[in-house]
């Protein structure tokens, strides 16, 4: 039976290092093929150890040397850097390029092993440089999340779209490597299964769309409060990335949101409103209308000793004197004529008191009125700009306000209306028995 060679050394490739070591394990009286066997063993344990160190000294050396760098320099791109690791995806490239030149000689008699190991280097190095490109990218993100022009815009998109594009190339390349067949036949593959892809990345694409239209049409920043309650999204914009977008409710949970419902969807911005510089205040107080009256002369002559209305009182009074006069109004009926109403004196008061107010905004529009009559009574609506955005002023300044109006109405004669309470029912009860 014929024996069968399991090593094939080709005639006309040579490798000095393997020719010496071959010619050292053989010299110890091995067989041919248990010496082939041999040095070749020796040499990948050899190559290994090199490769180890070389990664080791690469990573310790160019970190070692940056680092002294970055604590002598002032600016901060340097340590976005070493943050997204581009120094070890740059060095983890080093040993693997170099195992691309040593793996042939080691392999020599190894021909086919040679073949699929150098088809496995290159696509470790394809994926090593993707990473490299993509821990770059990343860094320019934070870059330019630092600055002004780009603090708002949805940079993670951007960056994703990117990192797909280049995957789709790496894999591209890769699939080209492994088969052995032209880029484009693999490209002219695809677009039979397009299809396919377009319901596979359908919400990517939907994303990458809506990124670039929100991003246009400057609807959605980073930071703005946004609010959506078809999701339960009540807070800050964190993150704009190509899938979803991400809000930090004030209670800290976060809601992740598909980015492209906001082109789909109805929601509310209040970027508007910080812009502006002023929250609105709009609230109504219920009065009760069978409290609604006109004022003696005694009343509205005690009522002057308001300061803030006591301006009014006194023109108003001359106004109405002086209508009545040329009208010769009876004043032994009120109706007729002009005459002051408790509602009329308090709503003055109300447009007095926040015009007064160093809380609310007097260059914005500011004004009290009424509102149709309901089975509520009648509402008396306040309508202003808060002094600041902020949330806990903005709600200290309403409770003050509204605090004092409350204290306030009863010296006009007039009652808020509320729905009688269980004590307000067991009092009409008893008093009927």
């Amino acid at each position: 039976m014929e024996k069968t060679n399991i090593i094939n050394i080709p005639t006309l490739q040579k490798s000095f290092i393997y020719d010496w070591t071959l010619d050292w394990v053989a010299s110890m009286g091995l067989p041919s093929q248990m010496a082939h066997l041999t040095s070749t063993s020796l040499l990948l344990l050899a190559a290994l150890l090199l490769l180890l160190g070389t990664d080791y000294i690469t990573r310790k050396l160019v970190k070692t040397l940056f680092v002294r760098l970055i604590t002598k320099t002032s600016t901060t791109w340097d340590d976005k850097l070493l943050e997204n690791k581009v120094l070890d995806h740059l060095s983890h490239l080093i040993p693997v390029l170099l195992a691309q030149q040593l793996l042939p000689a080691i392999f020599i008699g190894f021909p086919n092993f040679t073949y699929v190991m150098m088809k496995l280097l290159s696509v470790i190095i394809i994926v090593l440089i993707v990473k490299l490109i993509s821990s770059i990218l990343k860094t320019l993100r934070d870059i330019f999340r630092n600055t002004k022009a780009f603090a708002d815009k949805p940079i993670d998109s951007y960056l994703q779209v990117v990192q797909i594009f280049l995957i789709f190339i790496a894999g591209t390349i890769a699939f080209s490597v492994i088969t052995g067949n032209s880029p484009w036949s693999f490209l002219v593959s695809l677009g039979a299964a397009s299809a396919i892809l377009m319901l596979v990345f359908k919400d990517t694409i939907l994303g990458f769309v809506a990124s670039i239209q929100v991003s246009a049409n400057d609807s959605v920043r980073v930071g703005d409060w946004v609010e959506m309650p078809k999701y339960g999204a009540d807070g800050d914009v964190i993150q704009i990335n190509l899938n979803n977008v991400k809000v930090q409710n004030f209670d800290k949970t976060i809601v992740s949101i598909p980015t492209h419902t906001l082109l789909t969807d109805s929601f509310k911005n209040y970027r508007g409103m910080k812009q502006f510089g002023g929250r609105r205040i709009k609230r109504a107080i219920p009065i009760k209308i069978s409290s609604i009256r006109y004022l003696t002369e005694e009343e509205v002559s005690d009522l002057t000793r308001i300061q803030l209305l006591a301006p009014y009182i006194a023109e108003r009074q001359k106004e109405i004197t002086a209508y009545n006069e040329q009208a010769n109004a009876d004043p032994s009926m009120p109706i007729n004529g002009r005459r002051m109403t408790n509602i009329g004196l308090f709503r003055t008061y109300i447009t007095n008191y926040i015009q007064n107010n160093p809380n609310i905004h007097q260059d914005r529009m500011l004004m009290v009125r009424q509102l149709a009559p309901t089975e509520h009574g009648l509402p008396l609506e306040l309508y202003m700009f808060a002094a600041s955005t902020d949330w806990v002023y903005y709600e200290n300044t309403m409770a003050n306000i509204f605090d004092h109006l409350f204290a306030a109405i009863k010296y006009f004669d007039l009652e808020v209306f509320e729905l009688p309470a269980s004590d307000d029912l067991r009092g009409v009860f008893k008093q009927q028995l």
